[in-house]
């Protein structure tokens, strides 16, 4: 890890060409400024086969091929420090969420282990992963698309690679939806923005935006309030979006027969 660097990611993954889209934006900048450093660990150049050979069929039969424990190892190896810690991308592990990308985002050395095919063999799995991490309850054909998800999510908060104000007002940061956002011009399409973001009263932009965050998770993520502790203010908030949303649900009307 080079002096100064405050978060270095090692991917394992047989398809290095995918992880060609962490090379621009935000983590481009972040990699320049040396504030996250980005490897990535072609596990093929650990094979002995002289065909690069890495994968095997399943003992007690089965479709799919499994990746061979002796050339994941290697790869780790390669990379590993008493700081790493491994994480296996796995539609197995744990969801992903916020709280998870900010704890992780403390680290200082994450090994990413992608899988393919069919899975790697589980002894290696035991003896060198730390934790399982899924972005979702469903599959896809690897954990290269997962690992790249989870390392743009953590590298936004690593200290620098974002300002601190803009992450501490996006949605999940404090357990609600994000309030919606306006810029120039003033009116598009015959629509303006909300009058409150032009007057320039601070407490009252603060309480339009508290108002609609709870109503962005009322309607979008309800699930989210169950989870979230909400003050007196903002119950009483709640209450006043609920009542305006039952009174603009009209009730179906019946048809008359002839």
């Amino acid at each position: 890890m080079k002096e100064g660097t405050k978060m270095q990611f090692d991917i394992l993954t047989l398809f290095p060409e995918m992880f060609e889209t962490l090379n621009h934006s935000i983590l481009e900048k972040a990699q320049e400024k040396d504030l996250i450093k980005i490897n990535i660990v072609n596990i093929r150049d650990f094979s002995e086969n002289k065909h690069k050979k890495v994968d095997d069929t399943p003992y007690g039969g089965g479709a799919g091929m499994v990746i061979m424990p002796d050339v994941v190892k290697k790869a780790y190896n390669s990379v590993q420090t008493s700081k790493s810690k491994v994480i296996y991308m796995s539609p197995q592990g744990k969801l992903l969420n916020q709280k998870k990308v900010e704890q992780l985002s403390k680290q200082e050395h994450l090994i990413i282990l992608c899988g393919h095919y069919e899975g790697i063999d589980q002894r290696v799995l035991d003896e060198i992963v730390d934790e399982e991490i899924s972005i979702g309850d469903y599959v896809l054909t690897g954990g290269e698309l997962p690992a790249m998800v989870l390392i743009d999510s953590i590298s936004r908060y690593v200290e620098g690679v974002l300002n601190e104000e803009s992450t501490k007002e996006e949605s999940f940061s404090h357990g609600l939806l994000e309030y919606p956002q306006y810029t120039r011009p003033e009116i598009y399409e015959n629509i303006k923005v909300p009058e409150v973001l032009l007057s320039g009263h601070h407490e009252n932009i603060d309480k339009w935006r508290k108002e609609q965050s709870l109503k962005n998770t009322y309607i979008k993520r309800p699930d989210l309030l169950k989870k979230y502790k909400l003050t007196k203010q903002e119950q009483e908030i709640l209450e006043k979006i609920k009542r305006s949303a039952t009174t603009r649900k009209a009730p179906l009307k019946k048809r008359r027969r002839r």
